[in-house]
């Protein structure tokens, strides 16, 4: 078995005081301060204990900076929204709030998919979310949504830019897509449109449609991806 340095101390402590009671008594023996018994334990003490400490300071200076500087916590993966795509669903989370970012995804929602399912909401705000992703667009919610705002129907989402007031009248309508731009915002998954960066409504058909790939039919809406540079 091998001692570790304070086991060792013990160890020759036992033994020392071993000696003393095994060594023949004498009145008239006097013993030096050089070979009493305390003073050479005390010593053999201090001498492992110096050891010991030079060797964790060895530790903490080298070896355990080392240890320290490579070490990551483990992590658990964040768990992604488990999402249902009803109206039922919605009504049962509290109700959304957020920055501006999310006020410019609940808006962006309402005005273009408040007529929609659920499902079509959701779809809307993963091609709004793509976009933001893609190097093709600016990087932010809000800078996709007003993306060539400015010139009448020369932007990206119609309500921006024609010239219409962007006034909110259906608050119940409202609470529901701010739920969905929360959830959306908050990392669930985008599962619906296949990457979609385009989509427009049923009625229409865009030049843009004819060599975009299309990814789904949601409710009233094609989901086109963009080709990739």
């Amino acid at each position: 078995m091998t001692l570790g340095y304070p086991t060792k101390a013990l160890a020759l402590a036992v033994a020392v005081c071993a000696a003393c009671v095994s060594a023949p008594m004498s009145a008239e023996v006097k013993l030096s301060q050089s070979n009493a018994p305390e003073a050479v334990l005390n010593s053999e003490l201090t001498a492992l204990f110096a050891q010991e400490r030079d060797a964790l300071g060895t530790v903490d200076s080298s070896a355990m900076a080392e240890v320290l500087a490579n070490y990551k916590p483990t992590q658990k993966p964040a768990r992604e929204p488990q999402i249902e795509y009803s109206r039922e669903f919605l009504a049962g989370l509290p109700e959304a709030t957020g920055d501006e970012e999310w006020l410019c995804l609940s808006e962006a929602l309402y005005f273009e998919a408040r007529g929609e399912s659920v499902q079509g909401q959701f779809a809307v705000a993963e091609v709004i979310l793509n976009r933001v992703s893609s190097e093709a667009f600016p990087g932010s919610v809000c800078g996709v949504i007003n993306q060539g705002t400015g010139k009448k129907y020369g932007c990206q989402f119609t309500y921006t830019c024609d010239g219409h007031a962007e006034n909110i009248h259906e608050p119940e309508a409202f609470s529901r897509v701010g739920k969905v731009a929360r959830l959306m915002l908050d990392g669930a998954p985008r599962v619906l449109t296949n990457g979609a960066t385009h989509y427009h409504t049923t009625a229409v058909a865009p030049r843009w449609s004819r060599t975009f790939a299309r990814t789904a039919q949601i409710g009233v809406h094609y989901f086109y991806r963009m080709p990739r540079a």
